[in-house]
């Protein structure tokens, strides 16, 4: 199981990349200590994987363009195919530690058009109307899943036969999914997710964050007003599109910082921060701390 500290995005685009995740088995599992990530939370992003975790500790905020959804310790959560997400630690919890597996659907169809596919994987992952779904201990009908799904965790790479086994553990709980899931996969049939718009301005803010970007630039991407631009961020993200690029570049500085040797001087130019000392003065106020010692701290997590 991987250990995650960042997310990171596939060039081009604002898809999460999956590192290890392979077309012959396409499926990773994760180890998220998501009070390690910057500001305590991830960022904006989608993958047209799944998502299915178990929250060991703490508590985590899962946030998409329907609303939120509190997920606390011993609960569990299922994010659909392509839906824009982005998680952070819950106001008042110190931890946040998840186990996430993500998966092609493929893994329990088998191939696209089967009858499986058509049958259980397709409902599921194109209804519009299911973005996330929350699985409680309190809840009776929830119980026999997530003990399923801790079940899964613990599986063994090593162990002779883990594919086999892992992708049986998966399919029941796909199924045990769709039950829960069955009323909802009918409501809003005909509408679309809200999200393809905003996905838009974003790959293109990704591309020429080390450029001047004005709104209608960012609008004029997703073929939309200034006006209709500025409602899409506050209604999918609760921000404006000044924020959302604020935060995107310090996001992709951070990720420089600790992954890379360049000066403050060149992550400047590369994330389109101006100067070294407004990068300075703006990575103080919303990180707390200087670039370079934000640099040290987050290799001392790689040491222990």
């Amino acid at each position: 199981m991987k250990v995650i500290h960042t997310v990171e995005l596939k060039p081009g685009s604002y898809e999460e990349q999956l590192p290890d995740f392979s077309p012959d088995f396409p499926y990773i599992a994760s180890y998220v200590e998501l009070e390690k990530h910057l500001g305590k939370q991830s960022p904006w992003h989608w993958h047209k994987e799944v998502e299915l975790f178990y929250m060991k500790e703490g508590a985590v905020e899962y946030d998409t363009p329907q609303g939120k959804i509190i997920f606390p310790q011993g609960s569990a959560g299922f994010v659909n195919s392509n839906v824009l997400h982005m998680s952070r630690v819950k106001e008042g919890e110190k931890t946040a530690v998840s186990m996430i597996h993500i998966f092609d659907p493929l893994l329990v169809s088998g191939q696209t058009g089967s009858r499986i596919d058509q049958k259980y994987v397709r409902p599921l992952i194109t209804a519009p109307g299911i973005e996330m779904i929350g699985l409680y201990p309190d809840r009776p009908e929830h119980a026999e899943f997530l003990a399923i799904l801790r079940e899964s965790f613990g599986l063994s790479e090593d162990e002779y036969g883990y594919e086999i086994r892992l992708r049986t553990l998966l399919s029941e709980l796909w199924c045990r999914l769709l039950a829960i899931a069955e009323p909802l996969c009918s409501e809003g049939a005909h509408g679309s997710r809200p999200s393809e718009k905003i996905k838009m301005m974003m790959v293109y803010i990704h591309e020429h964050c080390a450029d001047k970007i004005s709104v209608a630039e960012v609008a004029a991407a997703a073929y939309i007003s200034e006006r209709e631009c500025f409602r899409t961020f506050h209604d999918c993200l609760k921000m404006t599109p000044v924020e959302y690029m604020t935060d995107y570049r310090l996001q992709k500085a951070c990720h420089m910082l600790a992954e890379g040797n360049d000066s403050v001087t060149r992550i400047c130019q590369s994330c389109g921060l101006g100067s070294s000392s407004y990068f300075g003065k703006v990575f103080r106020e919303r990180v707390g701390c200087s670039p370079m010692e934000y640099r040290s701290k987050w290799r001392n997590y790689d040491i222990d």
